[in-house]
């Protein structure tokens, strides 16, 4: 039997604080119809959840801000999704999508990452109806909301980046978000405006426009040179969004980024934290599911082929854990580690796998185990943002 352990702190020494409790008491608990919700989307899969005290005490503070969220969040990239990436029929998975939204919040999963690129803009408009669908709902937990500025070829001066953010507050129904963030660095000719860009979040901090500025994709001299920066102003900086997962820990192990974020006090937060699915198990073994879409491009049979002992070895560590899923394994990997991954979530269930992730830390003879049998895997390949 593996010894457990519920504390990352010894594993994490780059996390920004254990769970804390939330501020207000109306978050104090799941309440009203949140049981029932989390109980109809348990149902509807074998995915396990957790406690209602676990999910609204498992918290984390982003970086140098005041902005508590939960331990893990959620991405939305999926939601309106019309690059075909993720999907065909994002008309058809809105409802899906709602009940995602509503089972996160009625689980205390209450950071909800999206960015204006994001199914054009359609990612950010849905929140606004999930929001106004919810509003007023007592069972339910406030969300708090993240999106990015894309450094997109015409966009050169520090203006640039308050205007867009207005845009997405306007397309989300916000007056205010919580988090915003550059969404990649500009590369080549456009390198020349990054100084810039790094200046108009500080304006979006400075007209209040949201609580707290991050970057993302942001290798470690960027992440120095923005912390610099945002001190000088007195802006928060919160995070530097990054990919990272069992099958892809370069910025820990080879670029540096994870180290550039602790010395600064800036949070981790990771995205794609399941390898974009590839660590479920649903796309590797018998019967294994066939990789739709653009993703089959990193989906290589060596590479579907190869995951399937450590995804057996996430399953033996979730039976321990109370029948958690190799899914949720994966996500609580990166939290251990220190750092708030945004999984997606298309359904109701798959929210509800995301709540189950909450409560519970692996130990560090897990996380030794689990690192061990990635080594075995090709690794996961990087974005391209990484290296500009």
């Amino acid at each position: 039997m593996r010894t457990t352990t519920t504390t990352p702190s010894a594993l994490a020494p780059w996390a920004r604080g254990a769970p804390i409790p939330r501020a207000r008491a109306a978050r104090a608990a799941v309440r009203a119809r949140a049981p029932a919700l989390l109980a109809r989307a348990s149902s509807e899969s074998e995915t396990t959840t957790t406690t209602s005290s676990a999910s609204t005490t498992d918290r984390v503070t982003l970086g140098t801000s005041d902005l508590s969220v939960a331990a893990t969040g959620v991405g939305a990239w999926a939601w309106g999704d019309r690059s075909g990436y993720w999907g065909d029929d994002w008309r058809g998975d809105r409802a899906r999508n709602l009940r995602a939204y509503e089972t996160l919040l009625a689980g205390g999963v209450d950071f909800i990452d999206t960015a204006e690129v994001y199914g054009f803009g359609k990612s950010e408009e849905l929140i606004a109806e999930f929001a106004r669908s919810t509003a007023g709902d007592d069972a339910l937990v406030d969300p708090v909301f993240a999106t990015k500025f894309a450094p997109l070829p015409l966009r050169w001066t520090a203006s640039a980046v308050p205007d867009a953010l207005e845009k997405s507050l306007a397309r989300m129904g916000q007056k205010k978000i919580g988090l915003y963030m550059q969404h990649w660095p500009g590369f080549g000719i456009q390198d020349v405006a990054n100084d810039a860009f790094l200046e108009g979040l500080c304006l979006c901090y400075e007209r209040g426009l949201c609580d707290a500025v991050g970057v993302s994709n942001f290798n470690a001299a960027r992440v120095a040179t923005a912390a610099k920066k945002f001190a000088s102003r007195g802006v928060p900086f919160a995070s530097n969004q990054i990919q990272y997962s069992l099958l892809y820990r370069d910025p820990e192990l080879k670029t540096g980024v994870v180290q550039a974020c602790e010395d600064v006090g800036v949070t981790v937060v990771a995205y794609s934290p399941m390898a974009q699915g590839l660590l479920t198990g649903k796309y590797s073994g018998a019967g294994a599911a066939a990789v739709k879409g653009p993703r089959g491009a990193v989906f290589s049979d060596a590479r579907r082929a190869a995951v399937g002992e450590l995804v057996d070895l996430m399953k033996s560590i979730g039976k321990e854990r109370g029948d958690k899923t190799p899914a949720q394994v994966a996500v609580n990997y990166c939290m251990t580690k220190g750092s708030v991954p945004i999984p997606g979530a298309k359904d109701a269930a798959q929210a509800a796998s995301v709540v189950g992730c909450l409560g519970w830390r692996l130990s560090e003879g897990e996380v030794r185990e689990l690192e061990k049998a990635a080594g075995k895997v090709p690794a996961s390949p990087g974005a391209p943002f990484e290296a500009w």
